[in-house]
């Protein structure tokens, strides 16, 4: 009788429009907060409660399956079989144990090896349901400016422009079906590029999941990575140039556990700065991309390192000068202490990170962001662009294994 809602501000409150629910949805689906899942199940007599959303330890799952089954509902989870839909075309698919591992930088990577192939890629983007449902339902973007058109939020921005930036058409929105009957008139091979840690909605022919040493442990304790890590046909250890060794080898000892056919690729996660001597010896604000550094438990990423390889004096605390949605990110996330989060779903949203960047008595802001700060916010500070990119250790690489799978 509804969706619930968590994770994502401005999502509750919302009706899934009737015509995507189907006729027997007339008036759509609301969309309720999920703190409501024990009232509803009592109120309308609900029989069952499928989790259906990504990123959560193993232990937060039976949690809300025990909330589910005190009210008195059964409790499912939906697999592959029940989800992936069948593609005509060869579909490449990247996943990860827990968002921040890498999927974005490993997406552009397959979509240069299948380019090298003189094959036409056509990326789809795991859903990023933050606006108009309806309007949202099929979008096909195939240069910069039809971002601004559809007036996609930062995040959004962050997962479609480097792709776009490299020629390809990106497939977003919120019907699948439909999307993968467009991509396929115009693409030779689809690249499920994921979110989060999701399995992609998408059978692969190839399924390639990358792990963080970062965060040792977490491909073994967190849903659905687990189940992407157990599917995987390459399993791509990644930032094994900032990790720790130890920390590479558990995860690759865990990785190799439960999934022990799976190739194993060790990567590093090259950071690349423009200006790095405007960052030497000044105090620095710290942006990162949002959802790896909130709930994806990361206290910072590629900016960090950034600043600190580029002799940063101080790497300044943002938390006394933080205000409205980024207060509150910071309060909800409180591993967070030296990076601010580049939290945009909204225009109000936007306004409060601009707020909170200009509050901070820095001389500058080093961002590791894909999205150009500069480029959506008035800042009183120059801004330093991180860019990271794969680069693998040894062989096989990416391309290698791209290019065995196409030809099988």
């Amino acid at each position: 009788m509804a969706f619930t809602a968590t994770q994502i501000p401005n999502i509750d409150g919302r009706v899934y429009p009737p015509e995507i629910a189907g006729d027997l949805y007339p008036d759509g689906i609301p969309v309720y907060p999920e703190k409501e899942l024990t009232r509803l199940i009592r109120e309308h007599g609900v029989d069952t409660v499928v989790f259906a959303y990504s990123d959560m330890s193993h232990v937060h799952v039976m949690h809300k399956a025990s909330e589910a089954l005190s009210a008195g509902a059964s409790f499912m989870l939906l697999g592959p079989n029940d989800t992936m839909l069948k593609s005509s075309k060869p579909v490449i698919a990247v996943c990860a144990a827990r968002t921040g591992s890498g999927k974005s930088q490993t997406s552009r990577r397959v979509l240069e090896a299948v380019s090298r192939m003189g094959k036409k890629a056509v990326v789809v983007r795991h859903p990023m349901p933050y606006g108009d449902l309806l309007a949202e339902r099929v979008q096909r973007f195939s240069k910069l400016g039809d971002l601004e058109a559809a007036n996609c939020t930062v995040e959004e921005r962050e997962e479609y422009a480097p792709h776009l930036e490299r020629g390809a058409v990106v497939y977003a929105g919120v019907d699948y079906q439909e999307i993968l009957r467009m991509a396929e008139k115009e693409a030779d091979v689809i690249i499920w590029d994921g979110g989060n840690n999701d399995f992609p909605f998408f059978k692969p022919d190839l399924l390639i999941v990358v792990v963080d040493p970062h965060r040792p442990g977490h491909e073994i304790w967190y849903h659905p990575g687990e189940t992407n890590v157990r599917m995987a046909d390459v399993i791509l250890v990644n930032k094994v140039d900032t990790a720790r060794p130890d920390n590479i080898k558990k995860v690759e000892d865990n990785v190799r556990s439960l999934n022990p056919k799976a190739t194993i690729i060790e990567c590093k996660s090259k950071i690349l700065v423009k200006d790095p001597e405007s960052i030497n010896g000044k105090s620095v604000l710290v942006v990162e991309d949002g959802p790896s550094i909130t709930h994806g438990e990361l206290p910072y990423g590629a900016a960090y390192y950034a600043a600190r390889m580029n002799g940063a004096r101080e790497i300044v605390d943002p938390t006394p000068f933080a205000v409205g949605a980024i207060r509150e990110a910071m309060q909800k996330y409180s591993h967070l202490s030296v990076a601010v989060p580049a939290v945009g779903y909204s225009a109000s949203q936007i306004s409060d990170l601009q707020e909170t960047i200009n509050r901070v008595p820095a001389e500058v802001v080093v961002s590791a962001t894909p999205v150009r700060l500069s480029a959506i916010a008035k800042l009183n500070k120059p801004v330093v662009q991180v860019r990271y990119e794969l680069e693998e250790t040894g062989r096989p690489t990416i391309e290698d294994i791209v290019r065995k799978a196409l030809k099988e």
